[in-house]
């Protein structure tokens, strides 16, 4: 399924390809079996796409009730259902995890510009959602000032026309 609004904005299939290209040749143990959280869910395209390729369990974040229903459309297109969960939650105020184990694989697109993918990795980290040396994949327009802030550390960084992808370490 995708969307009909414009306030959804999936990533390319271009720069989607790019980006599991990255993980299969430079962090594939960071794929296989993966719990993944793809926050800015959009459509959820990445997590999706993560499950298809080896991850085990997937957890989309999405404030916007067309981008669940487009997840849950997916997710049951896919026939994924019992390997996922689609929260209705501001991605930049996660809170605690709760009871969900923590996460090695994160996919964070949010809206460019707006700082929301440093928010959303610190919200991560403060709720107890990713276990140490989690793989985060930030997508952001070249433009953008970025900076993921203490606790994060840049290993690769991929430019895709006017979008960057980085792939970041969460200590």
């Amino acid at each position: 399924a995708t969307p009909r609004s414009s306030a959804i904005r999936p990533t390319t299939d271009r720069t989607r390809e790019a980006v599991f290209n990255v993980l299969a040749h430079r962090f594939a143990e960071q794929l296989d079996g993966a719990r993944v959280l793809d926050l800015f869910a959009g459509t959820g395209a990445l997590g999706l796409e993560a499950l298809s390729r080896g991850a085990s369990y997937g957890v989309f974040i999405e404030e916007s009730a067309e981008g669940r229903g487009l997840i849950r459309d997916n997710v049951e297109a896919f026939g994924l259902t019992g390997r996922t969960k689609i929260f209705r939650r501001d991605a930049t105020g996660l809170g605690e995890a709760g009871t969900l184990a923590p996460f090695g694989l994160v996919f964070a697109d949010p809206p460019y510009g707006k700082g929301l993918g440093e928010r959303a990795l610190q919200s991560a980290k403060a709720g107890g959602w990713l276990r140490p040396g989690a793989l985060c994949v930030v997508e952001e327009a070249v433009a953008a000032s970025f900076e993921p802030g203490p606790g994060f550390s840049v290993l690769d960084e991929r430019n895709y026309g006017e979008t960057v992808i980085r792939f970041i370490e969460a200590a």
